[in-house]
């Protein structure tokens, strides 16, 4: 897997994807929704405004993944401070969390009804602005998209809403993998992933595990300064 994340003039970023990767991501956001869970929609006569201050729950979940999308907040501590600080604050992080996951399947279904963009094999590359490429175009020039793939363009709402979901996902298949958010490529966990042979069972979701990863770093590039 490839594909690395470009900043487009005046905010947003641009991948390439072709359609197993855009499978792919559909899929595993999809399979995080399942896990965190629905919204808490109100009931009939219900005025919706008491949802904003509807309580969560007071105790962490017992899914390790889910406790590591959703940590206390004091760590081992202070856990009465945890309780009550989870008790008002998980529902709203539950929500963004399934908004941020929404938005990215939304973004890949959008481009499956149009038919992918970029499908004339080739898109506009970012310059600076008055720069000449190639003496043809000025700022911007063509560059051929690897064989089978599709520009995807985010606006800088869907960018963050997508590096929200891509940081989850990473973190819910680093969980499954016994792999911390902290550990590098010298970590001995981290390290050893890239050592898997092929036909260890895990080696498809170290391979998402990895190339999640560098999607999200080059990401979070596009939204700096």
């Amino acid at each position: 897997m490839a594909g690395q994340f470009e900043a487009v003039p005046g905010g947003g970023a641009t991948v390439a994807l072709d359609e197993v990767e855009m499978s792919i991501l559909r899929s595993l956001a999809v399979q995080l929704l399942e896990l965190v869970g629905p919204g808490e929609e109100p009931v009939d006569g219900e005025d919706p405004l008491a949802s904003l201050f509807s309580e969560g729950p007071s105790k962490p979940p017992d899914d390790p993944a889910l406790a590591r999308l959703f940590p206390d907040a004091y760590g081992d501590e202070e856990p009465d401070f945890s309780s009550e600080f989870r008790r008002f604050t998980e529902n709203d992080l539950r929500a963004r969390k399934r908004e941020d996951a929404l938005a990215l399947v939304r973004t890949l279904d959008q481009v499956g009804a149009a038919g992918g963009a970029g499908a004339d094999g080739a898109h506009d590359e970012p310059g600076a602005p008055g720069e000449s490429r190639g003496g043809t175009r000025r700022g911007r020039r063509k560059r051929a998209l690897p064989e089978g793939a599709v520009q995807l363009t985010l606006s800088a709402d869907d960018s963050r809403h997508w590096l929200g979901a891509l940081n989850d996902l990473r973190l819910t298949i680093g969980t499954r993998l016994d792999v911390s958010d902290e550990g590098g490529p010298d970590d001995d966990a981290v390290g050893g992933l890239y050592r898997l042979p092929d036909d260890d069972p895990r080696k498809p979701m170290v391979m998402a595990y990895l190339w999640l990863g560098a999607l999200q770093e080059t990401l979070v590039e596009t939204l700096m300064p």
